[in-house]
């Protein structure tokens, strides 16, 4: 069986490449999960690491967390661990980058937005459509108003829609633009070489505290408010569970408007 991620030292270990490796959908698993957090877990052992980018295997970023771990006997412990992983990153303040191609929705694109920087070439598409199974994304419904505004944000959470590549640099939420995943790599590794390898690791540590004091308050103090609405309140719906298995039945969900 393959490897849930890859890692792979660049720049004399100085960048480290996380691959999310479960083409073609590299989703967000249980087990992708624990292993993104093993290899988080040593990272304050490594001094010189400076750069944390995460990318997906083959055409797409990530469809998201695994929607058969949505269910409501599986929910709370699938948050729980995903969501550590988004306060391991804001401990670490170590900067990170998504680089991405291709579909990158729910729970890969809130890895995504977690990061410092996020990068995409032109077949990016990014979006939360989990209302569309009759949920909603706690940790995007905390990070998309800080990053775009609370109007854009209501627009893409509340309706799920999807954006192209060119719209989220338009609107702030991707840093830079590339014609394609090869020309992406080959540029941001410049962009790295430049903007990053010439800095101290101790002091970027530090700058990303600084620059997130505000951004990782919210994420400490207001993502478990989230988790506890998700489990003891949209869980508690018959459409929420309604449209988690009507997905995994492969059928239209029936609402009822609770």
């Amino acid at each position: 069986m393959a490897q849930k991620i890859i890692i792979e030292p660049f720049h004399d270990g100085q960048v480290i490449r996380v691959t999310l490796n479960a083409p073609k959908a590299n989703v967000l698993d249980g087990e992708m999960m624990t292993d993104i957090q093993e290899f988080l877990d040593v990272l304050p052992n490594q001094d010189d690491v400076k750069l944390v980018q995460f990318i997906g295997a083959g055409d797409n970023f990530c469809f998201g967390a695994s929607v058969p771990e949505h269910t409501k006997e599986k929910a709370p412990e699938m948050l729980k661990h995903f969501h550590q992983l988004f306060y391991t990153l804001a401990d670490l303040a170590i900067p990170t980058a998504a680089i991405v191609s291709g579909q990158c929705l729910g729970g890969g694109l809130e890895l995504a937005l977690m990061c410092n920087f996020m990068f995409v070439d032109k077949s990016a598409k990014l979006g939360q459509p989990e209302i569309m199974l009759g949920v909603f994304a706690p940790p995007a419904s905390l990070i998309l108003p800080m990053k775009i505004g609370q109007a854009r944000a209501d627009e893409m959470l509340l309706t799920g829609k999807i954006i192209s590549a060119e719209e989220a640099v338009q609107i702030g939420l991707a840093t830079r633009l590339f014609d394609d995943k090869e020309s992406m790599l080959a540029e941001v590794d410049k962009w790295v070489e430049k903007q990053i390898l010439t800095k101290s690791a101790a002091s970027l540590k530090c700058a990303v505290k600084a620059a997130r004091l505000e951004f990782n308050s919210v994420i400490k103090n207001k993502l478990q408010k989230q988790e506890e609405l998700y489990i003891n309140e949209l869980m508690a719906t018959h459409d929420a569970n309604e449209g988690i298995q009507s997905f995994l039945d492969r059928r239209k969900p029936e609402w009822k408007n609770r």
